[in-house]
Parts: structure tokens; C-alpha cells; sequence
């Protein structure tokens, strides 16, 4: 099996005045889902504050098919998932993975629940066929360097009419590139687009039928693999290099679409998952529980945010729930002293917030309704206010330079002035809708919209 190097890639995050161990490389890059230290801050950037259609506009470029895979930048490259209705004509086949090699067949793990497992409707139509696709931009000229379908076929579910067949998003060390299309397989590719190796961990069964979503998690040489659906949920650990298993963890959860992170705290690396039923976290090295707790509600999709010591996780749906666990916990913390605080009055669905600089920033439900929170009291720092132009919002909020940026469905973007005042900087539309989050990298901000991936440049940087 051919040798890989691989770059220490460090996934945590803390304050800013807390003592990153994110690398600079790193930080000057956007190389995963939310950024170098998983909170969707870009600490060193400095992102244009005004842009739209006619100002500070670099390039922007028309991506083929439908994804809400957010762009992730490494150098001169950005990278993002697609899944393309493929012009095949005929009766649909299941999603087909290319052959595997000796090198590219690890032991299988996981297995197909069956329909209606939980709750779940099932039954949804059967999609056309599609292409799964990882595509290479320049990050100079916005041009297309190289596009690779990775699997081709009809997916065996449906989703929701909002969701997409490709809304992970990839990750990377420098080195390669790792993408989760889920029931289409777990694929890591060099940063030509040749494949490495590729796993299949069986077929996705989710809650009526939504359609899959979180993104893998990388810490060094180990990838993390979240499979909580309508079967039998799990958790993945498997070696970054090879994708061989490093071990696997049954959950007691339902379909969940939130994203791992990974921090080091008090010599002990956990990986902090959100569930319906309990936020956990395991042991990186050996997969062990460090701790759970109960608190949340339906249906999770916001990633954990960190701060030095902390995590603070929430959920939106059928009810609110934002907690603040002391990374110190152990066992079943489920209303202990390791709860610091918490809220029930506004907590995001879809789109995880941000915490930059001491404050929470986050929206209520789907709704373009945004508050802050102090982080370490969990006290109203902005109260509840609408935000102008947006009704509905699935991108995550990112920040940079004192400012945070919120991308709402209706094309519609928000710049708020960071502090402790409901303060719009600027305000544009990009004409159609957002649901990817945006990247932050330099001087530039990446912005995916339903059909282009646009690039704000600030030109006094």
C-alpha cells in the first residue's frame, strides 16, 4: 500500500485570546465545514465589509448541479461537493462506487435500517439518476481546474425539497481531500482528484425521508464518520490514511445531520457529536464515552461551538435548547453542575451561529431572527431582532475583522458590526438562494449560492 504524508491538522477552537493550536497555515486557510478552529471564525482575515454584484466582486463562477456543501479553501484551490442530475435516460439504478482495489478495501462497517425505523415515513419517490461529484476551483480566476464524479447512479431515497444530494462538506490537510456523500460513500482523494481509497457503509435510512447531511471531521491522522440515521446509528473512527477502521461506537440516536468537532482538552482529544437524545463525547484515541448529556431537542443539525474549556451545543426544532458543558465532565452530566447555563428561548435549526470574540451569535429556528449571548454566562447580550430582507436562513453565520456575516434563503446577505449592539454594516443581495455557509480566507470571502459560487475580494488589503 503506497506510503502517505500526512500535514497534523488540529480541529479545535477557543477563545481568541485563549491560545489556538491551530497552526498558521491553517489559519489563513478555511480547510473544513466552519473554519480552522470549527466556530465559523476566520481570527486573521480580513474579508471585504461592503460587496454585492457591482462592488468588490472578483470573480464568480456557475457550478453545475444542486449541493449545499460549503466551499473550503487551501492555498490557491477551493473545493466543494455537487451532485448533478446525470442526462441518462432509463430506469433508475442505485448509486454504484468504482471497484474497489487492494489498497482501497477496508472492512466494511455499518448496515441498512429498514424504513420506517423511528418514525420515518419512507416511501419517497425514487430520484433520477444523479453524478456525485468533488470540484476544484482557482482561487485567483474562479475557473474550474478539475471536476471528479466519484459515483453515479439514483440515490435509494428521496429528500427534503429543500435539502440536496451533496450537503457535507468536504475537509483537508494540504495534502488530500476527504468527502462524505454518505450512502454514495466516504471517498479520500489526493488534491488532483485521484482517488485514494473510498468506503461504503451501507444505505442511509433518515427521518421521512430528509436526505443526509453532516461532513466528516479530521484530527491528524484519524477521520471521524458520524452514521446517525433511521437504522442502526453509529460513530466511525477509521485512519485517515488507508480508511481502515480505528473503531466504531453503536448510538442511541435518530437521524441527527450535525457535524463532529474535535478538541483538546486536559490531555484527552474528544469528539463531541449532538444527538436528539444526549450531546456526547468520545474519546479520540479509543473511542471510549467521556461524557453525555440529555437537554436537547429534535432533530439536530447545528455543529457544537467550543470555547476554552466549554461546549456550547444547541437545537431548534419543536422546542429550544442551548447548553453550555464543561469540557471537565464525566459519566452523565445531565442536569449537573457541569450544565454552566442555559437557554430555551431562541436556538438555530439549520444553521449553526457563531462565537466570536466572547458572544454567541445565533438565529431562532429557521426565521431571520438573530441574537447574542455572552458565552460564559449564557446572558442576552443583543436581544431578538429581525433581520432586514431575511425571512428564512440555512447558512451557518461566519465572522472576521469585528464583523459577522448571515446568508439568508432568499439571496438576501447581512453584515453586522460585532459588539453589543443590533448594528447593520452592510446589506446586499446576491439574487438567488444561499444555503451553503460561506468561506473566509485572506482578504476574500466565498459565497455559494443555488447555481454560482461567487468571490468578494477587499481591494484596500
Amino acid at each position: 500500500m503506497r506510503r502517505i504524508h500526512f500535514f497534523l491538522s488540529v480541529l479545535v477552537a477557543c477563545f481568541c485570546s485563549g491560545g489556538s493550536t491551530v497552526s498558521a497555515q491553517e489559519a489563513n486557510n478555511w480547510a473544513n465545514f466552519r473554519g480552522p478552529d470549527g466556530n465559523g471564525v476566520a481570527a486573521t482575515a480580513t474579508p471585504p465589509v461592503e460587496f454585492g454584484l457591482d462592488k468588490n466582486l472578483k470573480w464568480e463562477t456557475t457550478i453545475p448541479g444542486k449541493g449545499h456543501s460549503s466551499p473550503i479553501v487551501w492555498n490557491d484551490r477551493i473545493y466543494l461537493m455537487t451532485a448533478i442530475e446525470s442526462p441518462r435516460t432509463g430506469e433508475a439504478e442505485p448509486a454504484e462506487q468504482p471497484p474497489e482495489t487492494a489498497e482501497s478495501a477496508p472492512q466494511r462497517g455499518g448496515g441498512r435500517g429498514g424504513r420506517g425505523g423511528r418514525g420515518g415515513r419512507g416511501g419517497g419517490a425514487p430520484p433520477k439518476p444523479h453524478d456525485f461529484n468533488v470540484i476544484c476551483v482557482d482561487r485567483n480566476s474562479g475557473e474550474i481546474v478539475w471536476n471528479k464524479t466519484l459515483a453515479s447512479g439514483a440515490p435509494h431515497e428521496g429528500g427534503h425539497d429543500t435539502n440536496t444530494f451533496a450537503s457535507g462538506s468536504p475537509v483537508t490537510d494540504g495534502q488530500h481531500l476527504w468527502c462524505n456523500f454518505g450512502s454514495q460513500g466516504i471517498y479520500c482523494l489526493d488534491m488532483n482528484g485521484t482517488e485514494v481509497w473510498h468506503r461504503d457503509l451501507g444505505k442511509m435510512e433518515t427521518r421521512n425521508d430528509f436526505g443526509e447531511g453532516a461532513s466528516v471531521a479530521l484530527h491528524g491522522n484519524t477521520l471521524v464518520i458520524p452514521w446517525d440515521h433511521e437504522g442502526d446509528s453509529f460513530i466511525l473512527a477509521v485512519n485517515a490514511a488507508t480508511g481502515e477502521d480505528l473503531w466504531k461506537q453503536a448510538r442511541d440516536e435518530p437521524t441527527t445531520w450535525a457535524t463532529p468537532q474535535i478538541v483538546q482538552h486536559d490531555g484527552v482529544t474528544q469528539v463531541i457529536t449532538s444527538g436528539t437524545n444526549r450531546v456526547r463525547s468520545y474519546n479520540l484515541e479509543n473511542g471510549e464515552l467521556v461524557w453525555e448529556c440529555s437537554g436537547q431537542v429534535l432533530n439536530p443539525i447545528p455543529t457544537p461551538l467550543l470555547m476554552e474549556g466549554v461546549t456550547i451545543c444547541m437545537t431548534g426544532y419543536q422546542g429550544f435548547a442551548v447548553q453550555a458543558i464543561s469540557l471537565d465532565a464525566e459519566g452523565d452530566v445531565s442536569g449537573s453542575k457541569e450544565i454552566l447555563w442555559s437557554r430555551n428561548d431562541a436556538a438555530p435549526y439549520i444553521a449553526t451561529g457563531t462565537l466570536y470574540k466572547g458572544q454567541v451569535y445565533l438565529t431562532k429556528s429557521r426565521e431571520g431572527i438573530l441574537s447574542a449571548l455572552d458565552a460564559k454566562t449564557g446572558d442576552v447580550v443583543i436581544k431578538q431582532t429581525r433581520l432586514p430582507g431575511i425571512n428564512s436562513i440555512y447558512a451557518s453565520l461566519v465572522a472576521a475583522n469585528d464583523h459577522i456575516y448571515v446568508c439568508g434563503r432568499e439571496g438576501e446577505v447581512v453584515v453586522l458590526n460585532h459588539g453589543t449592539g443590533f448594528d447593520v454594516a452592510h446589506q446586499t443581495s446576491l439574487g438567488e438562494s444561499i444555503d451553503a455557509t460561506p468561506a473566509i480566507s485572506g482578504n476574500q470571502l466565498f459565497i455559494r449560492s443555488a447555481t454560482k459560487l461567487f468571490c468578494f475580494e477587499n481591494s484596500q488589503q
